[in-house]
């Protein structure tokens, strides 16, 4: 909040008073979102896994194909994602409570189940917690989406919703089924692909990044061996300036004591 106010006596200081008020308006986030948004700051790589596969869970269900191990992936993913929160916001100085902890949870859940929640989970800058309040398709059950059975609804239809197939419709949906499954493969063979152009780029940049450092290191090196060498020049022609200094203190002392001996013998004489 405090860095808030900063900006925006930094937008307001360089005339820029749309953008003084756009920032004024960010809404503090509660303690569960901010633990959220701290994930896609942090840990953003495991986010990303629970993002996809809360994609592939939306695909699958979409068209029929089979969910397979992805509800006990994100189950998993959740539970390393919450356990993350809980250790960064203890790190940041604000322990997550038990009611805190469960909506960041449900978060994301829902992150998991609404396309929009994954966009503003992904995007970090949640101001409140998020869950899934609208209709659950089969599959994607929890207790915390209106207590529907998880691992029920995923090892076996529900027989008032879906009518037992006959031999002759079972086979003919099978090439549908298994073309819906190379479908969500392609799909998530194209986001692996994108996701590693992106890494790639950002390889490349980060690379650019290290060769300009390096030079400047290696100019810098070089600049200081300059130094170096100037210091060490000065401190010789100190040391010699030194030297010729006490050669010519001792040179005039002798020449006062000359002086001083030639003036006795000239007053002795007169």
């Amino acid at each position: 909040m405090a860095k808030r106010k900063d900006l925006v006596q930094q937008a307001r200081d360089a005339g820029d008073t749309a953008l003084a008020k756009r920032i004024g308006a960010l809404r503090k986030p509660t303690l569960s979102a901010w633990a959220v948004n701290l994930l896609s700051r942090s840990s953003a790589e495991e986010l990303g896994w629970l993002l996809d596969v809360g994609a592939d869970l939306r695909g699958a269900w979409g068209s029929g194909g089979h969910i397979g191990g992805l509800e006990q992936r994100r189950t998993e993913l959740i539970t390393l994602l919450v356990r993350t929160a809980r250790r960064l916001a203890s790190g940041a100085g604000q322990p997550l409570r038990e009611p805190a902890v469960r909506e960041v949870e449900e978060t994301l859940q829902a992150a998991t189940v609404d396309e929009d929640v994954a966009a503003e989970v992904r995007e970090g800058r949640l101001a409140q917690a998020r869950s899934h309040s609208g209709f659950v398709p089969t599959g994607f059950g929890t207790a915390g989406f209106g207590g529907i059975d998880a691992g029920r609804a995923l090892s076996q239809p529900a027989a008032s919703t879906r009518p037992a197939r006959s031999s002759e419709s079972a086979q003919a949906t099978g090439p549908a089924r298994t073309a819906s499954v190379s479908d969500l493969d392609r799909k998530r063979a194209e986001r692996l692909g994108k996701r590693a152009e992106q890494a790639q780029a950002a390889k490349a940049e980060r690379k650019a990044d290290l060769d300009i450092a390096r030079r400047d290191l290696t100019e810098a090196d070089k600049a200081l061996e300059r130094a170096q060498k100037a210091l060490r020049d000065a401190q010789s022609r100190k040391e010699t300036a030194q030297r010729h200094l006490s050669k010519a203190e001792k040179a005039y002392d002798r020449a006062l004591e000359a002086a001083d001996e030639a003036r006795r013998r000239a007053d002795g004489h007169s």
